[in-house]
């Protein structure tokens, strides 16, 4: 089977994706903006073949000459089908209407936009649409995700398929510094990720004075760009109980920071699904999350990480007391995490899945000529 893997973004998850396909012995070309091709090349399997294209800014008409540039790559290919990561692109959607396309498979990591995130691309919410009709084949990270394709756009259930979101763990120990030897801090939380207002961090620094209380040695580490962290800290910090990295965090350093810490909070009030989870996951960090939207179904409760309702804050400090303070739960969660990095998380077993949505495609494309 030939397939030709696109993507503008999300490269973490497909470099895994196509390693797994590789690794499957799948004739894998991957086709992706020249600007990815440094963040890429060096972390793929070498039986995979790539093909860059000049990609640029939302805004700039110069895209529809690209479009067109990847048309030719696609049709010089010639690949059975074509599998895009969401581009959240209205310039790639749009070109869907024009061209005859292969078998065509999408992911679509989020079907709603994020409340609150800045990073909305004008137009897209409409041009998106497109993608859902012309796909043979849709994968989404959550049940709940299919409900919402097939109920609100009316997407037929048998072209929507359900996958889980691979660990990230083993990508990002490729990419860690050498020297990495980081000592897991007993008593530290982290709080990893693009921050807005839908991830919560809101409800977990209103959970901080409850669990210093309880447990003095206490530290929550906030990595990441995004809002201005000052609005959560009106009155200022203590050093001791925050160490605050409100920046981008190079991938070199990510590992440093999930091996240092004891858990991972995900406190979200809105989640289609996560990447932060199955990263911990691998890294061995136990994961408290709220109870809601893809992470109610990732995370199994009391057996690999432990949940709470949304916006409950007297839930969270508990949950995170309990954790801090339980040496055989870490170990427990640790444990079961792991192993499903090697089961349902392992990029091969996702490898496997997906060709068999590929096959699918591939018949209903054929069955509607």
């Amino acid at each position: 089977m030939k397939v030709a893997l696109l993507h503008f973004c999300f490269y973490e998850y497909t470099v895994q994706l196509a390693n797994g396909l590789a690794a499957a012995n799948v004739d894998l070309t991957l086709i992706h903006p020249q600007h990815l091709a440094d963040d890429v090349q060096a972390l793929l399997d070498p039986r995979i073949k790539v093909i860059t294209f000049n990609k640029y800014r939302i805004r700039d008409p110069r895209n529809l000459s690209a479009m067109g540039e990847l048309m030719r790559i696609i049709r010089k290919v010639q690949p059975d089908v074509l599998h895009v990561q969401e581009t959240n692109d209205p310039w790639y959607d749009l070109t869907l209407l024009f061209n005859k396309m292969p078998a065509l498979v999408t992911t679509i990591h989020d079907v709603f936009r994020h409340p609150g995130d800045k990073d909305n691309v004008f137009g897209s919410e409409y041009t998106r649409r497109i993608a859902f009709w012309r796909s043979q084949q849709i994968i989404v990270h959550a049940n709940f995700l299919k409900g919402a394709l097939v109920e609100e756009f009316e997407v037929p259930q048998q072209r929507v398929c359900v996958l889980p979101h691979g660990e990230l763990g083993s990508l990002y120990k490729r990419l860690a510094k050498e020297d990495e030897n980081a000592v897991r801090e007993p008593f530290t939380l982290l709080f990893y990720g693009r921050i807005w207002p839908y991830k919560g961090l809101k409800y977990l620094v209103e959970a901080m004075p409850s669990i210093i209380e309880q447990i003095p040695q206490v530290k929550l580490i906030i990595a990441g760009e995004g809002e201005n962290l000052q609005q959560y800290f009106p009155n200022g910090f203590d050093d001791k109980h925050y160490e605050m990295l409100g920046h981008y965090i190079k991938s070199e350093d990510v590992v440093g920071l999930f091996k240092r810490s004891s858990a991972v909070i995900l406190p979200y009030i809105e989640a289609s699904q996560s990447g932060v989870a199955p990263l911990a996951y691998a890294l061995g960090t136990p994961v408290i999350a709220s109870e809601i939207g893809g992470l109610a179904e990732m995370i199994y409760s009391e057996q690999d990480g432990l949940l709470v309702p949304p916006r409950d804050v007297t839930a969270l400090a508990d949950a995170i007391v309990r954790l801090l303070s339980d040496s055989e739960l870490q170990n427990k969660l640790r444990s079961a995490a792991l192993y499903r990095c090697q089961d349902d998380l392992n990029w091969l077993n996702i490898a496997t899945q997906t060709i068999e949505i590929y096959r699918k495609a591939i018949y209903l494309k054929n069955s509607y000529r």
